[in-house]
């Protein structure tokens, strides 16, 4: 084949398919060849024309393998054998020719050549990146070819017009006939890993210096297990078996040794006390139908029972004695004070504001996170807003979704493209269309991801470009051909337009995938975030009045999304189950307004009833809240939709259950004693234990104020100032409420109508002989039953079995909360994320940003940094790509896109088409761009302007393949601006505008740059987790969010022991009894681990939300424990007794006030219209609520009536001349 003969209508030559011998060029002609084709010495088999063909031709390939120089000799061997060596006639056979204009020219030839050199070429161009594209350059240049004859089969391909390619037929064929008298061509190939011509170990991860060199990868975590016949267990969950079986043998071994040594006659204990002469001993506290008034004691003062109190109960119970019969005499001073107070504190609600930016809520100002992303923004650019739009065909009755890169489908897409153009919003008067906010990174149009694209998003180049015969064209050749080119002048990957589809097998696609990436502020309250977000108000309401309709007539399904879709349906949903909630509290305030009430005839029920008091009471908690939500508005905190939804439902389950504390104790006393003397007694009976449980609250939430995830911290703070103000309000206001009931119900006045007043017995003496229905349940059944001895045993066992086993099944809560679960079930982002995990083939971007980059001479950190070649073997993006290798891991699916990469390609001699310099010194784009081509009618013909145009550099220029510092200053602004193009695909500009800040680079130092990469499919929220995590390990390991969910356990975990040694504490210093505060301690343990187990059974994952609920549950853990416990401790009798009298006097007003007030309410939200009701209030309250009612009521009566520590009650004689030094109830 020599000299040129012809010819293609779309301007590609042919050559003659004539013999000829070979030439001796002249000098510059040799010249030429010799820097492009080294392996070509002497005599040539090709014209000048020939040559400059070959070199137009290569010049497009060049860019992307200059990085790795033997895979580019390589390549070039390749083409420069074919066209110019002296010996082509012993490898080339022209098997068919055509004409051309007359001229008989090749159509089809057979080149001989060696498997050897096919594979040698292909092993050292495989792995070669082309980090423009996030991918490898193989991609590009070979269709994604798997093996050297792939590669062959892509080369020889007889291309069609105005298509990138070779003219005519190459078939590459290794056997020669023996007749023929050919020779395969057999030039030396060099391999990827030779020191000459070696390539980076991003290029060239198989290399001996790069095997030897490569860093080992993160050791791989693996959960250790065991197999048991058909079953697989985890080490822990079997240690945790063992420890069991252990432990409740040692139990069962001591329960079976005490109860034949207690029941043995020779040990039977004897009486502590003899009382002789039939001495009387009574206790004050005892129940009213025993219950003898202080002064009558007088009669009998040989031996009477008190109770030994602690320093810090003492003082309390004098106080409240005092404080008592105070507040009794001046109920209106009290009420109004403390009312009046708590509602000057709600006067900050004026400044109410509720966060409901994700980023503010989960990630702490101070976190890494949030100054990562502060920094990006910053010094770089905010990553734009995204606007997506997924149009799917709908799976046949085998499951299989049918291709929708059909002719009708892509018509459907314009005409959705039309109506999304067409959308105008009005901000501010002004009309807001999507030219006016989109990303335009490369002139006026914008950057939408669209298949459309391969048309230039227009409607009339359809048929032109060739319909559905264009778009699979262009599946194989989006970054070669110009036909292919987007509107906005880049390549459009076809992974990122269409899904659900395999490997490369885009035809299959069942789904179009439209992004519409559009410009972001760092000011979120800027003019531009504002038009954004009226643009994809419009854009949504578009796509569910007239899109979704439009697609569903189709046989299709849509689903859509906008930037701020979260947000504003966050929004939604805190009103989206108002009517649910208000339904729930309804329910929990008339509950509490009949449960305060008494059980008596029904002719006397409108005056015993305390409706109206426990109406008052919930009021007194609701002021409460509102009082702490308008402290923190007033101080400029904003409130979060949790503090809305949880806050009210904690404050009740304590306030509640102290209002039934209270009420239940002053209907304990006497009816004769005057009201002082019973609100006294009864402050004094029950202020020490509540005012117990209120301050282990208060300090267990305002610990949590301490930790760095917003929404927790703002939750604690809210929660500890509220409950602070119901305790308060508790033993003020409502003891003052209490004081008006009992007037008025001694009054014969009817409750809820106090003005009226009936004739007649009021029926308080007769009901105050019956106690109310639950005590009776609590002495006579409940207490009985659990003091059986084998019922003690069971209960031990089976809470310690359910304790073990909630600890072995915490090791499969996952960290994470689905974004399905938070928002409402008729949202539609629902089927939007579900199809994000279905389609989506490329994860979210990842980005490494380096600060300060050094790129003076001086200075390895170029080669530290980049993977081309002679870059370091571990430098970061050789590391980046390998990490890529191994994404199951590191979750990072492609190499890096550098532009630090590009820039030293983009400088290189051999990238003869990108830097370039106009003879004055001028930059001079590539020839297919103006002022170089002259553009006309659509074609592109080379003009003079740029003919003496020069590349920047020679190799002597260049300090071992590297820019001197001043040449970097001068460069990197015009690699920056310069437009990629096919003569130069290697461009900055577009592809890394805003990846570097030139801000102060004078100084040789980039003070910020980013290296772009993309996370594999990240479909749960585990996924994201996992991401997160191992690119901090990699970024940490090379450097020597999901923020909340990195450290969720430990943020768990610490908020939890703090709260819970929060309650220890103050038990200890209230009580002084470690005795008592470590069988607290223990029960609220207990029930949070068996929260955590209930978590995992429910597949309840473990983040903000569920961490609020498993610091809420101590504050109502405490309610359960606190009262029993104490009433325990200050009861008389052995221990069976004292835990029968503590369940008699506090079950039931534990039992009424928390447990059956909560179920009420929470079986309520089991209709909630939005995910996170259901499964984080509806699911963990009612597990909450049970647990705590099992281990309040069942296991911790068990546990002091077999541990329980020893009674403060002692049996004192009263001298007539000598007071007791005991304080006494």
């Amino acid at each position: 084949m020599y000299n040129i003969c012809g010819a293609r209508s779309d301007g590609k030559v042919l050559n003659c398919p004539l013999g000829s011998p070979s030439v001796t060029p002249d000098e510059l002609l040799s010249e030429k060849i010799q820097s492009l084709c080294p392996t070509i010495t002497g005599n040539v088999c090709c014209t000048e024309a020939q040559f400059n063909t070959l070199r137009t031709q290569v010049q497009q390939a060049i860019p992307f393998l200059v990085g790795c120089p033997a895979c580019l000799r390589n390549f070039l061997n390749l083409f420069c054998e074919l066209t110019c060596s002296p010996n082509q006639s012993q490898f080339i056979n022209v098997t068919s020719i055509s004409k051309a204009k007359g001229n008989l020219t090749v159509d089809g030839i057979d080149f001989y050549i060696t498997d050897a050199f096919g594979e040698g070429m292909f092993e050292s161009c495989k792995e070669v990146k082309f980090g423009t594209m996030n991918t490898r350059a193989i991609e590009f240049i070979g269709a994604g070819a798997k093996n050297f004859r792939e590669w062959y089969a892509f080369i020889g391909r007889r291309a069609g017009l105005g298509v990138p390619g070779s003219p005519y037929s190459i078939n590459f064929l290794s056997g020669v006939p023996e007749s023929s008298g050919m020779k395969p061509m057999n030039v030396s190939t060099y391999s990827c890993g030779d020191t000459s011509l070696g390539c980076s170990c991003g290029d060239c991860p198989n290399s001996a210096v790069c095997s030897n060199s490569a860093s080992p990868a993160p050791p791989k975590k693996s959960s250790c297990s065991v197999r048991i016949g058909s079953i697989k267990a985890k080490c822990v969950e079997v240690a945790v078996a063992i420890l069991y079986v252990v432990l409740v043998s040692v139990f069962l071994g001591w329960g079976f040794f005490y109860k034949k040594r207690k029941t043995s006659p020779v040990s039977r204990t004897k009486p502590l006390v003899n009382v002789p002469n039939g001495g009387i001993i009574r206790r004050v506290n005892s129940r009213k139908d025993e219950n003898i008034p202080m002064q009558m004691l007088e009669d009998v003062p040989q031996i009477t029972n008190g109770v030994q109190l602690s320093i810090v109960q003492g003082y309390m119970s004098k106080f409240y004695r005092r404080y008592g019969t105070w507040v009794a005499r001046n109920p209106v001073l009290v009420l109004c004070s403390s009312v009046g107070i708590v509602l000057v504190l709600c006067l900050g609600l004026v400044r109410f504001q509720v966060e409901t930016r994700p980023e503010k809520l989960w990630v702490g100002p101070g976190s890494r996170a949030a100054k990562e992303k502060q920094f990006f923004d910053t010094h770089l650019s905010p990553f734009y807003r995204i606007e997506q739009l997924i149009i799917a065909t709908i799976p046949d009755t085998h499951g299989k979704a049918p291709s929708i890169v059909t002719d009708s489908s892509i018509s459907l897409l314009f005409d959705i493209q039309k109506k999304v153009d067409a959308i105008r919003a009005n901000y501010s008067g002004s009309m807001v269309s999507l030219t006016d906010i989109c990303l335009k990174p490369l002139g006026n149009d914008c950057a939408t991801q669209s298949i459309l694209q391969y048309f230039k998003m227009d409607p009339q180049n359809y048929d032109s470009f060739g319909g559905l015969d264009h778009v699979e064209y262009c599946f194989q050749h989006y970054t070669s051909a110009e036909t292919c080119s987007s509107a906005f002048k880049a390549p459009l990957e076809p992974s990122t337009a269409l899904g659900g589809f395999s490997g490369n097998n885009y035809l299959e696609a069942s789904a179009f995938i439209v992004t519409y990436p559009v410009n972001n502020e760092i000011d979120k309250e800027g003019n531009g975030t504002k038009r954004a977000v009226a643009w994809e108000k419009a854009f949504i309401q578009l796509a569910k009045d007239e899109l979704l309709p439009l697609v569903q007539s189709r046989n299709l399904t849509l689903s859509f999304s906008s930037e701020s879709s979260v947000e504003e349906e966050l929004k939604r949903e805190s009103t989206a189950d108002a009517i649910t909630i208000l339904i729930s509290y309804l329910v929990m305030f008339a509950y509490i307004s009949l449960t305060l009430g008494d059980t008596s005839r029904l002719s006397t029920c409108y005056i015993s009833s305390k409706v109206l008091l426990g109406l008052s009471g919930v009021m007194l908690v609701m002021l409460s809240v509102l009082a702490s939500v308008g402290f923190f508005s007033a101080v400029g905190m904003k409130s979060t939709l949790i503090i809305m939804e949880v806050i009210p439902f904690l404050v009740l389950a304590v306030g509640v259950d102290n209002m039934c504390i209270l009420v239940h104790a002053v209907k304990r006393q006497q009816v004769e004693l005057p009201i002082e003397g019973r609100i006294s007694n009864a402050l004094v009976e029950v202020g020490p234990s509540i005012t117990l449980a209120s301050l282990s609250e208060v300090l267990a939430f305002a610990v949590g104020s301490f930790i760095p995830m917003p929404a927790c911290r703002v939750f604690s703070m809210f929660a500890a100032l509220a409950v602070l103000l119901d305790f308060l309000l508790q033993v003020t206001a409502f003891v003052a409420l209490i004081v008006f009931d009992f007037l008025r119900a001694e009054g014969n006045r009817v409750d809820c109508f106090p003005c009226v007043k009936v004739s007649g017995s009021n029926g308080e003496s007769d009901h105050q002989q019956k106690p109310g229905l639950l005590a009776r349940y609590m002495k006579e059944i409940h207490a009985p039953i659990l003091n059986i001895w084998g019922v003690k045993l069971l209960v031990i066992c089976a809470f310690g079995a359910f304790t073990l086993a909630s600890i072995a099944l915490c090791s499969r809560i996952e960290p994470g909360l689905e974004q399905q679960i938070v928002l409402p079930r008729d949202s539609y982002l629902q089927g939007y994320f579900n199809n994000i995990s279905e389609y989506l083939k490329i994860g979210p971007p990842l980005y490494f940003v380096v600060q300060n980059y050094n790129f003076s001479s001086e200075s390895r950190q170029t080669n530290q940094l980049c993977s081309i070649s002679r870059c370091d073997s571990n430098s970061l993006l050789n590391e980046i790509a390998r990490a890529s290798l191994v994404p199951e891991s590191s979750y990072i699916a492609k190499p890096a896109a550098s532009w630090l990469d590009d820039f030293l390609v983009w400088l290189s001699p051999e990238a003869f088409g990108c830097c370039r310099k106009f003879a004055n010194g001028g930059y001079c784009p590539p020839d297919d761009q103006p002022p170089c081509c002259s553009s006309t009618g659509g074609s592109c013909g080379l003009s003079s302007v740029c003919q003496d145009c020069t590349t920047c550099f020679r190799h002597s220029d260049l300090q071992n393949d590297r820019p001197s510092t001043a040449q970097f200053k001068e460069k990197l602004p015009w690699f920056l601006s310069a437009l990629p193009s096919a003569d130069c695909a290697k461009a900055g500009n577009g592809t890394y505008t805003g990846n570097v800040e030139l801000k102060g680079f004078e100084d040789g130092i980039i003070h910020a740059s980013a290296f772009r990469t993309y996370h594999t499919p990240l479909n749960k929220q585990a996924d994201y987790v996992n991401s997160m995590r191992a690119a901090r390990e990699f970024s940490s390991r090379m450097s020597e969010s999901l923020q909340q969910y990195l450290n969720i356990w430990k943020t768990a975990m610490i908020n939890l022991a703090i709260a819970i040694g929060a309650v220890f504490v103050v038990c200890l210093v209230i009580t002084c009894s470690f005795w008592t505060s470590a069988i607290i301690l223990l029960v609220l343990t207990m029930i949070v681990v068996d929260l955590l187990g209930i978590m995992a059974l429910l597949n309840i994952q473990l983040n903000a939300l569920s961490v609020v609920n498993l610091v809420m549950s101590v504050g109502i853990a405490v309610e359960f424990c606190v009262h029993i416990t104490h009433a325990f401790l200050v009861t008389s009798g052995d221990r069976n007794q004292r835990m029968k009298e503590a369940l008699t006097t506090m079950g039931a007003s534990v039992f009424s006030g928390i447990t059956l007030t909560k179920l009420v309410g929470v079986l309520v939200l089991c209709f909630s219209r939005t995910e996170v009701f259901v499964v984080y209030y509806f699911k963990m309250y009612l597990a909450l609520v049970l647990l705590g009612f099992l281990h309040g009521l069942v296991f911790l009566p068990v546990l002091l009536s077999m541990f329980g520590p020893p009674s403060r009650c002692v049996l004192i004689e009263k001298q007539e001349d000598r007071p007791s030094t005991s304080s006494q109830f």
